[in-house]
């Protein structure tokens, strides 16, 4: 059945209402609340005058930032694998070496090996290909700002897809002079303009359809209508759906499945009224979209965020805080009552200021006087330690997690810290399933879409290329796996303190000694391993 711009909408309109229904005041509303409580804008609406000062002691920052930045403390290392594939400990030997001859130039093409070894030199790439993908996307920043979205919202998703624009640095053709075009980018979306076809169905890949909402130019919307062929009438309909230059464009991703079972990924592109881009095959097998949930939700594939649970607390310690500045300031400067018939000059309150007093003694003893106000009670400042330390605990952000708790030595303090850290794992392996998630999309992509070509490698070689067919993988199926160190982050003394010992015990050289160096410590550190190694080989003749 063709799909129409009406139907497209009203699939959007029906999740719309979905998302609208979720909790006591709805996804939007209530992620709109969640980010003025992040950012710390948590007296908004409450209509308290300016009089008195709205103290914040912002608790739900504090904690997201420290889960945040320790999920993100410990640098992750994508393996790719390929199943039914044989892979030894003799066999990656073998690939070293494999690739330092690619990297010399001694090798240009696979020719003679066995398959299983040269798939297994090329999963072994693909990682490294994929440090340089992560770094040309600017990843690291997209998984940080995935982390602020998934605390706020309860979600995350980073959205890959083909620009066919993106210039490569490399030539094809007889005369190598024709540039190769076309990489993968990224996008994080925000989780209000994701609509899902099930939200009853948590496996992304088993939803029958995903909808992604955009505010675009009106200008970019006309140019893709005219590439694809659309009528006079449908350039109209741009101008008359647009406010202020801008369009609301749909997106829907959806399987397509053919006679045998199998399915390639199927696009198309609608504005309210007309289809911008007819249905068209990516040829993709996954859906482009990966999803981070801060905490799952079970039977509805939107998540739950932490921020919705610590408002209440959040607004009980502010207050209390603020009715306690009120009191202490009340009784450092309590109210002042004035008899306007024997003072008639104004009162500032300054200190040494002169006030005339008119009338008798008895005038003077009685023409100003301060109110004593309420005492207040000293259990106040202990319940609202109290309040704060145990929504923190709550939380898993305590004292010990924190760094704010002491301890006789450096080995009881780790051990307190390690376990302080345990209930966020469970967070941070949902986050490294979602990097390997998008690590698969991109596998996705390169197989999908590279054809014959080289692919850039940075590694301990240098900077180099090694050809890749993509035609000859492309049934494979690839794994990917995360791998990180594990354990509290050290400071750079610590880390200099043990590769100072590897070294005096002679485990490292020169070269792992600087390579391994926390990175600002010295300028130029590639420089520094040059001098050391032509050092090297002016020893080596002069023996």
């Amino acid at each position: 059945m063709k799909l129409t711009s009406e139907q497209i909408f009203k699939e959007y309109k029906d999740a719309l209402i979905f998302k609208e229904s979720l909790g006591s005041r709805g996804m939007y509303e209530q992620n709109r609340i969640n980010e003025r409580f992040f950012i710390g804008d948590q007296w908004h609406g409450a209509k308290c005058g300016n009089e008195r000062p709205l103290v914040r002691h912002n608790i739900i920052k504090r904690i997201g930032d420290y889960k945040m930045s320790h999920i993100l403390g410990s640098p992750v290392n994508v393996v790719f694998s390929a199943d039914g594939i044989t892979s030894t400990t003799a066999m990656r030997k073998g690939i070293s070496s494999q690739k330092k001859e690619f990297a010399l130039g001694k090798k240009e093409k696979f020719e003679g090996e066995a398959l299983n070894d040269e798939i297994n030199v090329v999963m072994s790439t693909l990682g490294d290909y994929h440090k340089v993908t992560a770094q040309r996307t600017g990843f690291e920043r997209l998984c940080e700002r995935a982390l602020r979205n998934a605390y706020i919202t309860g979600n995350a998703v980073i959205y890959t897809y083909w620009n066919s624009e993106i210039l490569t640095g490399l030539y094809g053709g007889k005369e190598k002079n024709i540039p190769i075009k076309g990489d993968i980018e990224c996008e994080l979306l925000d989780i209000e303009n994701v609509f899902f076809g099930d939200p009853y169905e948590e496996n992304m890949e088993n939803q029958p359809y995903i909808i992604i909402r955009s505010e675009v130019s009106a200008q970019d919307v006309k140019r893709e209508a005219l590439k694809f062929g659309c009528t006079t009438e449908t350039i109209d309909l741009i101008d008359e759906k647009s406010i202020q230059g801008k369009i609301t464009l749909l997106t829907r991703l959806y399987k397509e499945y053919n006679s045998f079972g199998n399915y390639t990924i199927k696009c198309i592109k609608s504005i309210e009224g007309a289809i911008i881009r007819p249905e068209f095959d990516t040829g993709l097998h996954r859906y482009p979209l990966a999803l981070f949930t801060w905490e799952k939700s079970k039977g509805n594939i939107y998540g739950q965020s932490e921020v919705t649970y610590l408002i209440p607390n959040q607004i009980a310690i502010n207050r209390m805080i603020t009715a306690n500045v009120w009191a202490k300031m009340t009784a450092g400067m309590p109210i002042m009552v004035v008899n306007g018939d024997t003072v008639t000059d104004k009162i500032t309150n300054e200190p040494g200021q002169i006030i005339k007093v008119y009338g008798t003694n008895e005038d003077v003893a009685g023409s100003i006087k301060y109110i004593t106000p309420a005492s207040v009670s000293e259990s106040f400042d202990t319940s609202i330690n109290t309040l704060i330390e145990n929504t923190l605990t709550q939380s898993g952000a305590n004292e010990v997690a924190l760094g704010d708790s002491k301890a006789d030595n450096a080995a009881a303090l780790a051990t307190m810290r390690n376990a302080a850290i345990m209930p966020i794992g469970l967070i941070k392996n949902r986050f490294y399933g979602f990097i390997e998630e998008i690590s698969r999309i991109w596998v996705d992509f390169w197989l999908t879409y590279y054809g014959n070509r080289k692919i850039r490698v940075s590694d301990e070689n240098g900077v180099w290329y090694m050809p890749f067919n993509a035609e000859r993988y492309k049934d494979l199926i690839i794994n990917a796996k995360v791998y990180t160190t594990s354990g509290a982050p050290y400071s750079d003394n610590e880390v200099l303190n043990a590769l100072n010992l590897l070294y005096d015990k002679g485990i490292i050289t020169k070269e792992q000694f600087v390579k391994r160096m926390p990175s600002g410590i010295i300028s130029d550190t590639d420089g520094l391993i040059t001098e050391i190694n032509d050092a090297k080989e002016t020893e080596h003749d002069r023996t």
